[in-house]
């Protein structure tokens, strides 16, 4: 082990040092550190200096940590805490910048980005050469490479006339001239003299490189103004035709800022209006409403089979349109209910050979639910998705088109930026909206894009317009401002009863308002979100309408539902009328079309009586009573079998006029006897042949019963929901963390602890070897004296390990012992065993 009063001189030692708390800190913040667990603390520190693993972690830093880490990259190596505090603040010392260094500092710590106290900070070299500039990869400090870096190919004599130009003393080697160089441009008085006696011209041309980038373009022969910067190395060449600015003069022109503007503070979530907390939460639950009853009308305009699957998957271009003009909404918001039916797992293809889409099987239990515990399971797929429906018609990085309901759309960070934007709703004052700006200025600042084409293709910024766009949608918010079951969803503390805002809804809210710390909410495992999904549902409950049983009938053929409808008189009403228009109320309209169906479906014409009177609050009308009437009177007065078909009437006369409409010449009818007609044509042909010609013929059965027909509602084969597709390994939780860092510590206790030579002696990550006879004998020594063994040891499957073991008992050609390394009683083979060495007194 180290002592902890020496400094660290690895990362190792330095993860070496920490306490298991600290350890839960990094793994929780880098989970890949522990996919799979690392075998000791050396393979932990190697694997976090990983390339991958340090972008990852970088990636994941806040902009002002970032910017402590792009500061480190460009100071020495290593660099001492003034030194970066230099960096950041300048000479003058911004005090904002001093208060908030050391939470950055410690982020980067916690992190394992940076490592050594604070005389000798270390950023991971992983790290640095990710950060550093070069002349391919600027760094965003705008800075350019040191004067020690920039010389490197410079002949010695070169080097001498600079420095003699610069009115430094000439020295004997190349080394010591540089350094007294870079001396020269890090001395604040000395370089201000020389500047002083720049011309004007040198003066504007440093001032255009000052804030990078650093590098400039000069003619073989350049101007004087040039030319005096050139002699003194204050630019110097890099390439035929190009300059550079050294760091060290940029840093004394900048006043020792690494960043033109450091960004120690987020930026605040502004408020844009405020209404009282009841609307939104009225509101909000109106489109919890419209959000149930558009994915209930999209599924039942499916009911037969929706349409078909692509051969590459997903839904055509045509069959978006079609359903988007059922659902009367834009194509992008037909999509979004599409795909969040298919989040919930309410629909999915039918796997058949011309394979459809169709509701599952749980889109029934999902209809027999009450509609508060409906919306939750929206809500919840929703927010825990990666499939993101704002890609659809976009273009995949093959240039394929993107479809609704086909592959290529999930994208990891939706989730993660979805809860963000909702838990920075939760704080602002209740009932308020934020500005939409203002919420991706603050996304930017906690996750700042790295590198041109990140910031090109701004993904969490779209993400985020569409979660605001979403989450009105679906009825999380009304308004603009998070709702009361919104905010239940996420887990979120209620918020306290703020005063009402100034002034009506819409009104501008005074900027003091947004001054209210943003709730670290990280997001749930799958149980708590359960409950706080089931509590979200508790609170919208009483704000949903209250279904309905009845119906006002009209004169003119209509019924109108002033509301929604209570589930069997919405289906029965949806079989004996047509929906004719939607909205706040329901318009049905009757024909004789729709009340054969009702006939088809097995209701009589008392039936449709009653049921219009026990349902209507309005007296039925006489046309509508009518119109019952007489499409019953003529629903099955004829009737229809296989002879391959036939026709039969009690009334011949009725046959005769059919045998001599010109209409039914294609159906090759001739008259059996006097009441029945045959035909070559299937029933089902005949059926729509005489419907086509004025008749209202009923099916029957070889019994002679009237076939009742109803829809046959089709459904997939039982179906899971799309899983998410995770961005990385899950954050551990804590039995998970701490059983890895108790496996962790025992390996490196094994790798690190110092061994009594046994046998053959050992070099450091070799197995122990021993003869069997002597593993035997010292194992049996063991047993007696309770001292703990180092021993080797090779699996069944050839994978050899190192570990601590204190032996319990040895019989039987095996060991019980107490294994360190494991933290548990385990016996094994002895003929496994490659070797073992007894541990040496600390």
């Amino acid at each position: 082990m180290s002592n902890p009063a020496t400094p660290p001189r690895s990362l190792a030692e330095a993860l070496r040092a920490r306490d298991d708390a600290s350890l839960a800190v990094l793994l929780r913040a880098r989970p890949d550190l522990i996919t799979p667990v690392p075998t000791d603390l050396t393979q932990l520190a190697t694997r976090a200096g990983t390339r991958a693993s340090v972008l990852r972690a970088l990636e994941r830093l806040d902009r002002f940590a970032l910017q402590t880490a792009e500061a480190l990259a460009v100071a020495g190596d290593p660099a001492s805490y003034r030194e970066l505090l230099g960096l950041m603040a300048g000479d003058t010392g911004d005090p904002v910048v001093a208060a908030a260094l050391p939470r950055a500092l410690g982020a980067l710590r916690d992190q394992a980005l940076v490592w050594g106290d604070d005389d000798r900070l270390r950023l991971v070299r992983t790290a640095r050469e990710v950060l550093a500039p070069s002349p391919q990869y600027p760094s965003p400090t705008g800075l350019g490479p040191t004067v020690r870096e920039a010389t490197s190919g410079m002949s010695p004599g070169r080097i001498q006339e600079i420095v003699a130009a610069a009115g430094l003393p000439s020295t004997h080697d190349s080394v010591s001239a540089v350094d007294a160089l870079g001396k020269l441009f890090g001395h604040r008085k000395k370089m201000a003299k020389l500047l002083a006696a720049a011309p004007a011209e040198s003066l504007e041309v440093l001032g255009r490189l000052v804030w990078g980038p650093p590098y400039g373009q000069v003619t073989p022969e350049p101007a004087a103004h040039l030319r005096w910067l050139l002699d003194r190395g204050l630019l110097l060449p890099t390439a035929p035709g190009t300059v550079v600015l050294p760091r060290e003069v940029a840093l004394h022109l900048r006043e020792g800022r690494a960043h033109r503007e450091p960004e120690p503070v987020p930026p605040a979530v502004e408020p844009a209006a405020a209404h009282r907390p009841q609307v939104v939460d009225a509101t909000a639950a109106g489109q919890a409403y419209t959000a149930l009853a558009t994915v209930e009308e999209l599924l039942k305009d499916w009911d037969e089979g929706g349409p078909a699957v692509l051969r590459a998957g997903g839904l055509s271009v045509r069959d978006l349109k079609r359903t988007a003009v059922a659902l009367d909404v834009p194509e992008p918001i037909a999509a979004f209910w599409v795909e969040l039916a298919y989040a919930a797992g309410l629909l999915a293809s039918d796997g058949e050979a011309d394979e459809r889409y169709a509701a599952t099987p749980a889109y029934d239990e999902w209809l027999d639910r009450p509609p508060a515990e409906r919306w939750t399971v929206l809500a919840e797929a929703w927010l825990t998705a990666t499939r993101t429906s704002g890609l659809i018609g976009g273009r995949d990085a093959k240039d394929r088109a993107l479809s609704a309901l086909g592959p290529g759309l999930d994208r990891s960070a939706a989730p993660e930026v979805r809860h963000r934007v909702l838990t920075l709703l939760t704080a602002l004052p209740e009932g308020t909206a934020p500005a939409a700006e203002s919420v991706l200025a603050r996304l930017r600042w906690e996750r700042p894009l790295r590198g041109p084409q990140q910031r090109d293709d701004d993904l969490r910024g779209r993400l985020a317009r569409w979660t605001v766009t979403e989450a009105e949608l679906i009825g999380v918010t009304g308004r603009g401002a998070l709702s009361a079951h919104g905010r239940a969803l996420l887990g979120a503390p209620a918020a306290g009863k703020a005063p009402a805002p100034p002034g009506g809804p819409g009104d501008k809210l005074p900027v003091h308002h947004h001054h209210h710390p943003v709730p670290v909410l990280e997001p749930l495992s799958p149980p708590e979100q359960a409950t706080a999904t089931a509590n979200a549902g508790r609170l919208l409950a009483p704000l949903l309408p209250e279904p309905l049983d009845h119906v006002l009938l009209q004169a003119d053929l209509t019924a109108v539902a002033p509301g929604p409808l209570r589930r069997p008189l919405a289906d029965a009403l949806g079989v004996l009328a047509d929906v004719e228009s939607k909205g706040g109320a329901t318009v049905y309209r009757f024909t004789p079309a729709s009340v054969r169906r009702a006939l088809d479906a097995g209701r009589t014409a008392a039936d449709l009586h009653a049921f219009l009177t026990t349902h209507s609050r309005t007296p039925v009308p006489q046309p509508l009573a009518y119109l019952v009437d007489d499409v019953a009177r003529k629903h099955g007065h004829l009737r229809v079998g296989a002879a391959s078909a036939y026709v039969r009437c009690d009334d011949d006369t009725v046959l005769g006029e059919i045998m001599a409409d010109k209409r039914a010449a294609a159906l090759r009818l001739r008259r059996l006897a006097p009441t029945v007609l045959a035909t070559q044509a299937d029933p089902n042909t005949l059926l729509e042949g005489l419907r086509a010609m004025g008749y209202a013929p009923a099916a029957e059965s070889a019994e002679g019963d009237v076939l009742i027909t109803r829809a046959h509602a089709h459904r997939t084969p039982p179906r899971t929901a799309p899983e998410p597709v995770p961005d990385g390994p899950p954050a551990p939780d804590s039995t998970l963390l701490s059983a890895a860092i108790r496996a962790i510590r025992a390996g490196d206790l094994a790798a690190t602890a110092p061994r009594k030579p046994a046998g053959a002696p050992v070099s450091g990550g070799e197995l122990p070897r021993t003869t069997p006879a002597e593993t035997l004998a010292t194992m049996q020594a063991a047993v007696l004296t309770g001292d703990t063994l180092w021993i080797g040891y090779v699996n069944a499957e050839g994978t050899a390990s190192q570990r601590v073991i204190a032996p319990i008992r040895v019989e039987g050609g095996f060991v019980t012992a107490y294994d360190h390394t494991a933290d548990e009683v385990r016996t094994y083979p002895l003929h496994r065993v490659t070797g073992v060495a007894e541990l040496a007194e600390e």
